[in-house]
């Protein structure tokens, strides 16, 4: 099972939970083509090939272009994606928990590099931001067709 690199100099855990089944929010969160299409943050997406561990697939997401590779992949409970971007090596591990008609998201992300090592404050606080715009626009977006 992949995890975060607990000893990177950023590391972000963050949770919420949504009003929609499991299976919307899943395949919301899944369908890394359509990002942009409810995340603000994401200006483009592009899976390339199958959703399945050893997929990459390339983003713009604040500036940066980034190509992250899935790592982990357990159909509705559990995606793991990692790559490098601009000098910062990342891991992102998302898990969905279903209680009845709600999901709780957690998701939890390290940063490590150079890059991180010369403004940890500033970037940690910069990953916090995004990661909770994501959820909120996550939660905002599976709970619309309640």
């Amino acid at each position: 099972m992949f995890t975060i690199d607990e000893t990177a100099p950023v590391v972000v855990r963050l949770s919420t939970t949504i009003d929609a089944p499991l299976e919307r929010v899943w395949d919301l969160h899944t369908d890394i083509d359509s990002w942009a299409s409810w995340n603000a943050d994401v200006d483009r997406a592009t899976l390339n090939g199958p959703l399945l561990p050893g997929t990459s697939f390339t983003w713009k997401t604040h500036g940066l272009d980034i190509t992250s590779t899935v790592r982990e992949l357990i159909s509705g409970e559990r995606i793991v994606w990692a790559g490098p971007a601009n000098g910062i090596d990342g891991v992102h591990v998302w898990t969905f928990e279903h209680s009845g008609d709600q999901v709780t998201v957690h998701t939890e992300e390290s940063w490590s590099g150079a890059p991180v090592d010369a403004a940890v404050a500033e970037l940690g606080q910069a990953l916090r931001d995004s990661l909770t715009a994501w959820l909120a626009a996550l939660k905002s977006r599976a709970e619309q067709d309640n």
